[in-house]
């Protein structure tokens, strides 16, 4: 029976899940394997501490989150796919009012990453 997202251990099974999905989707495994490499267990421990952060309020995420993604090869598709396989995770595994906010909070991500490559890719000169 799903639980509620409460602890590190939670944010871990849901990072650790979504990012093997991920890594099986045929349209965002190649964009990610590029980027990634064999860096998966850096980025995944990255994951860990921003879901902590926005999840838990517990501040072990330092950074800015969109650099690393301001010139990435994606499309609408690969930000609905991502938040369809986020979603579909967050329903299988959790319930509850975090299980929503995380919802919430990657689709409004996804929105603005959207936004902002969009941004990017018609003004290369003003990258933020």
């Amino acid at each position: 029976m799903a639980g509620e997202i409460l602890t590190l251990n939670d944010i871990k099974l849901l990072v650790d899940t979504f990012y093997e999905r991920v890594r099986e989707n045929a349209l965002l495994a190649p964009i990610f394997d590029e980027r990634i490499q064999d860096n998966w267990q850096h980025h995944l421990e990255k994951m860990y501490r921003f879901w902590q952060t926005v999840l838990l309020e517990e501040h072990t995420y330092l950074g800015s989150p969109f650099p690393p993604h301001a010139k990435l090869p994606v499309k609408h598709e690969h930000f609905e796919t991502w938040l369809n396989l986020f979603n579909q995770t967050v329903d299988e595994l959790f319930t509850g009012l975090k299980a929503e906010e995380a919802k919430w909070r990657a689709a409004k991500m996804a929105q603005m990453f959207e936004a902002k490559i969009h941004h990017v890719r018609n003004n290369p000169l003003n990258i933020l």
